[in-house]
């Protein structure tokens, strides 16, 4: 398996009260596949993963494999921090039919390069499903080094790295491990476009629950060597990436999907909605995006 192109993190619906609202993540997942996202990566960070419990995981999945068909790859987030969490994330995921798992680095506990190095080895050989690493650790707190990544990616069942460290420096290190078995792709949507023309694979973005046809070209454009019309895309989704970083993402995003009628802004505890002085800015940046609003939102 090699994943590439526009994969989006996808939110996840809530009903009022807390529910998942299982309706509007089907069809967020068939409006996905309809404007050309290349994989879903389903109960990640911006699925808010550390809210959601192993069943409301597995239904998410359910989902998304059901409704992808094997269209495209369906990624699970399978974080944890622990190992033995982790593990049974895995196993989970494999169980209801995910193509892969999307691992973050152990938050909280920081583990060493070391530990990061047996806690990823031990998900492949035992998790019964490919694994995609994933460097964040403005959320974690560790940060997993290209050389240790060196050291992983020779491994037949870890088949690429979501690196969401920004430095250019980073990125060029990492692509010189990519391979047609280990895949290296951005978890950064300001700086996504850099990294395309520097040679990742593709991109794990946010902004693309919001404007999945967009982003899809964007890669795109960088694979054909289109690259005016690559800066083109990226110009005009500039002040979307500003606007989903005012708050702690998924606030931005899920506000601004219930902008688009999409879904309900609620989200669980300890996040809250968008903040008032905010959403004048993400609905201009939505409407520069040409993102059909309703209302006085479309003015």
């Amino acid at each position: 398996m090699h994943i590439a192109g526009s994969i989006p993190a996808l939110v996840t619906p809530f009903q009022r009260g807390g529910a998942l609202d299982l309706v509007a993540f089907e069809d967020l997942v068939d409006w996905q596949l309809q404007q050309g996202s290349n994989g879903l990566v389903i109960g990640g960070s911006t699925g808010e993963s550390g809210a959601l419990d192993e069943s409301e995981l597995a239904a998410l999945l359910e989902i998304g494999v059901r409704r992808a068909g094997g269209r495209v790859p369906v990624i699970a987030g399978t974080g944890g921090a622990a190992t033995g969490k982790a593990l049974r994330l895995v196993r989970l995921a494999a169980a209801v039919g995910a193509d892969a798992a999307l691992a973050v680095t152990p938050f909280y506990s920081r583990p060493t390069q070391a530990g990061m190095l047996a806690h990823f080895r031990l998900l492949a050989d035992d998790g019964s499903l490919p694994v995609i690493l994933y460097n964040v650790p403005s959320r974690t707190g560790v940060d997993l080094l290209p050389e240790s990544v060196a050291q992983l990616a020779p491994h037949p069942r870890i088949i690429g790295i979501k690196e969401a460290v920004t430095e250019p420096q980073r990125m060029s290190a990492l692509l010189q491990l990519r391979s047609a078995q280990f895949a290296v792709l951005s978890g950064d949507d300001p700086t996504a476009l850099r990294a395309l023309r520097a040679g990742a694979d593709g991109l794990i973005s946010v902004v693309a629950n919001l404007v999945p046809a967009l982003t899809a070209e964007l890669c795109r454009a960088v694979r054909n060597g289109q690259m005016q019309a690559a800066q083109e895309i990226d110009a005009m989704l500039a002040p979307l990436y500003a606007a989903a970083a005012s708050e702690p993402n998924p606030i931005p995003v899920k506000a601004g999907l219930a902008m688009m009628r999409r879904m309900n802004d609620l989200l669980r505890l300890p996040l809250l909605p968008l903040s008032d002085v905010y959403r004048p800015a993400l609905a201009a940046a939505l409407r520069h995006a040409r993102v059909p609003l309703h209302g006085a939102l479309a003015a």
